[in-house]
């Protein structure tokens, strides 16, 4: 992977293991499994953050281990119920001990891929979503599906198809309620960006 396509794509979560770890795919010969994350919010909740780690950065993680990840915000198309979902995973390079002072940071550059969709809940809150297109090696590409908020949500919705911008925020999981072919609902967590700042990048 060249340096520009490091320096697009930052992640880094500390959190709890709160998962065994499940054997995810294998290419070359090097294992990967996945975790899921407990990572706390500076409020009293807290989000569960899937992770994808080889075999050759550890030889064993289990439920309960503190741990830190660095490494990429990645999206994968999974297909259920005969369509394709949108999947996140933070794909770990390095780990640590998960004693940060900031246990979830997400730095993207990338193009804005959907016109931005800005509204106001309500409560009056201003809110405005976006889906990031972030450059990755071998002409691959992961979309992010992210949030902005407050005064910033009013100029990320300025934004057009195929500007350059920067942002960085943390990674949340969101439950919510998907209602089935039959009428009834189960619950679903979605993953997103929860932006603080985005700024132009071109």
């Amino acid at each position: 992977m060249g340096y520009e396509q490091m320096q697009n794509n930052r992640a880094y979560v500390a959190g709890t293991v709160i998962s065994e770890p499940k054997f995810s795919h294998e290419v070359l010969g090097e294992k990967f499994f996945d975790v899921m994350l407990d990572v706390k919010r500076l409020s009293d909740r807290s989000d569960e953050i899937p992770v994808t780690v080889s075999d050759r950065l550890t030889a064993e993680i289990r439920a309960g281990d503190k741990l830190g990840v660095s490494g990429q915000l990645r999206s994968y198309n999974k297909q259920c119920e005969g369509r394709s979902k949108l999947v996140l995973r933070v794909f770990a390079r390095e780990l640590d001990d998960g004693e940060s002072e900031t246990p979830n940071c997400i730095e993207l550059e990338g193009f804005v891929c959907k016109p931005p969709v800005y509204r106001v809940t309500p409560f009056g809150r201003e809110i405005c979503d976006m889906l990031l297109a972030v450059n990755r090696a071998y002409n691959k590409s992961d979309y992010i599906p992210a949030i902005v908020w407050g005064r910033n949500a009013k100029y990320a919705g300025e934004f057009a198809v195929g500007d350059k911008v920067a942002v960085t925020g943390r990674l949340q999981s969101r439950v919510y309620q998907k209602t089935l072919p039959d009428g009834s609902t189960e619950d679903r967590v979605a993953y997103e960006v929860s932006v603080s700042r985005i700024e132009r990048a071109d």
